[in-house]
C-alpha cells in the first residue's frame, strides 16, 4: 500500500483514539497532526492559539501535512480545520485515502466538553451553536472524501474494522 490513510473530520468524531486503533490493525504508524505540532512549537495547541493565533497554528499545520505526508505508508489523523485549507486538502487526498470519521452534534459535545482543549469551542458561549454552524460550513469538504463513517455509537475497535474493510473492498490493502 503506498497510500496514507488520512483520518479526516470534526473535533471530537474519535481522529485519534480510531487512529491508534486503525494502525496497530494496519501495522504501520500514526501521525497526529495536533500532537506533531505540538512536539515541534513546545506548547499545547490552545497555548499556541492563545500565545500566536489560528493563523501561525495553520502556517504550521501546513508544514506539518507536508512533513509528515514525506513519511512511508502512515495512519494521519488531522485536525478538525486541516482539510479548510484547498492545499492540504489537494496534498492529503493526492497522497492518501480520505476517510471522513463524523458523528452526530450530541456526540461531539459530549466528546469535547472539557474547556480549555477546544480552541475553536471554548471561545462561544453557545457550543452547540457553534459546533452546528462549524460542521455546517465544513460540510462540502468532509463530503469530499473517499469513504465516511458515523462513530457516534460505535467503538474505535468497530470504526477501524469497518475501515479495513473499506480498503480491502477498495484494493488498498490485501488480505
Amino acid at each position: 500500500m503506498a497510500k496514507h490513510v488520512v483520518l479526516i473530520g470534526f473535533m471530537g468524531t474519535g481522529k485519534t483514539s480510531c487512529g491508534r486503533m486503525l494502525a496497530t490493525r494496519l501495522g504501520c504508524g500514526l501521525v497526529d497532526l495536533d500532537k506533531y505540532i505540538e512536539a515541534k512549537e513546545g506548547m499545547s495547541v490552545p497555548e499556541i492559539f492563545a500565545a500566536k493565533g489560528e493563523d501561525y497554528f495553520r502556517a504550521k499545520e501546513r508544514e506539518a501535512v507536508r512533513e509528515v505526508l514525506q513519511r512511508k505508508f502512515t495512519v494521519i489523523a488531522t485536525g478538525g480545520g486541516t482539510v479548510k485549507d484547498e492545499e492540504n486538502f489537494r496534498l492529503l487526498k493526492e497522497r492518501g485515502v480520505l476517510v471522513c470519521l463524523t458523528a452526530d452534534v450530541d456526540t461531539i459535545l459530549a466528546r469535547t466538553e472539557r474547556r480549555g482543549e477546544r480552541p475553536m469551542l471554548d471561545r462561544h458561549e453557545d457550543r452547540r451553536k457553534t459546533v452546528e454552524e462549524l460542521l455546517e460550513s465544513r460540510r462540502e469538504i468532509y463530503a469530499r472524501a473517499d469513504f465516511s463513517i458515523d462513530t457516534s455509537r460505535r467503538s474505535p475497535m468497530e470504526v477501524s474494522e469497518e475501515i479495513v474493510d473499506f480498503l480491502r473492498v477498495g484494493g488498498y490493502i490485501r488480505a
